[in-house]
């Protein structure tokens, strides 16, 4: 079957803008599930809406345009938000990894979806309520004007200004000062040697010898665990692990897979996210559920004796 030209053009659009517009989404939702639903959604309004595209401002601009207002959309329907009260590293199950994997290897590739997915940013941003929340990302992290954002969302200049204002007010007491300190981490060959005998540690003085004193467990909606001591307690319980070496956020990731008693079978179950400081790990942050491990392209499951391929990822 031949494609028309809308389709050639809306194809192209979407391998062109479909990486940092996943990211994009991913800053507003905070998780990767979410932002796979919204850019599907994202794309299925902009085909609808293609006859709409007049070509004011670039194709990128209205996709972003689209996604935002979904974003929002989806928000109108939910529940009645829950005011943060502490890190919600510690609390939140709607925050999870972004794999490295996802933003691609291309050098000319988006420079802001690529740095701006850093965990301290992501989790700062469940701070704010979502309209100041997309108007916070678009100014401050896409670089949108004021009057941009307006038009994006059907608001006056001035309510816009109101809502960054706001955002950015909240976040200095939760987010890093400067935007720079937001880019991901770059991953280094010491990370990945410390994360690879994380892997292997499977006894409390073998994973004191990779944590600070001060290290911090996440893993909501599960209490963190807290101190050097309680730490390497907790991580050497005796299960049975079966784990995969990965990055995300620009941090060493490991994807771990638990066998049951009684069963063949090894269930995804968590990704585990470090940061690593002055060759020690200061905090791991896990996030707990199938959901996250599928977004490294990852099956639910596996055989006991079954050699894993990693698959590819949707985004």
């Amino acid at each position: 079957m031949t494609s028309t030209a809308d389709e050639v053009w809306f194809r192209d659009a979407f391998e062109e803008h479909r990486r940092p517009l996943h990211a994009h989404c991913y800053r507003l939702a905070g998780n990767v599930a979410d932002a796979d639903d919204l850019v599907q959604e994202t794309f299925l309004r902009g085909w609808r809406s293609r006859t709409q595209y007049e070509g004011r401002a670039s194709i990128r601009t209205w996709l972003y345009r689209i996604a935002t207002n979904v974003y929002l959309d989806t928000r109108k329907a939910a529940a009645r938000r829950t005011v943060p009260v502490g890190d919600p590293m510690e609390w939140c199950t709607d925050i999870g990894p972004y794999p490295d994997s996802l933003l691609g290897e291309d050098p000319v590739s988006d420079l802001v979806a690529r740095e701006t997915v850093d965990l301290a940013l992501i989790a700062a941003l469940m701070y704010l309520p979502p309209r100041q929340r997309a108007a916070f990302v678009l100014r401050d992290v896409s670089g949108w004007t004021p009057a941009e954002i307006a038009d994006g969302l059907g608001l006056e200049v001035p309510a816009v200004n109101s809502l960054i204002q706001r955002a950015r007010k909240t976040l200095r007491h939760y987010a890093p000062g400067d935007s720079r300190d937001w880019r991901r981490p770059v991953l280094t060959s010491e990370d990945e040697e410390i994360l690879r005998r994380y892997a292997a540690a499977t006894d409390p003085t073998s994973f004191r010898e990779l944590l600070a004193e001060d290290v911090r467990i996440t893993m909501p909606p599960d209490p963190p665990v807290a101190g050097i001591d309680a730490a390497a307690e907790f991580l050497s319980r005796p299960l049975d692990w079966r784990t995969f070496p990965s990055a995300a956020n620009g941090r060493p990731a490991l994807i771990c897979y638990l066998r049951r008693p009684g069963t063949d079978q090894y269930e995804a179950l968590v990704v585990d996210v470090l940061t690593i400081e002055n060759g020690r790990i200061v905090a791991s942050n896990a996030f707990v559920g199938a959901h996250h491990v599928a977004a490294f392209g990852l099956p639910a499951g596996i055989e006991q004796h079954e050699a894993l391929i990693p698959q590819s990822s949707g985004q």
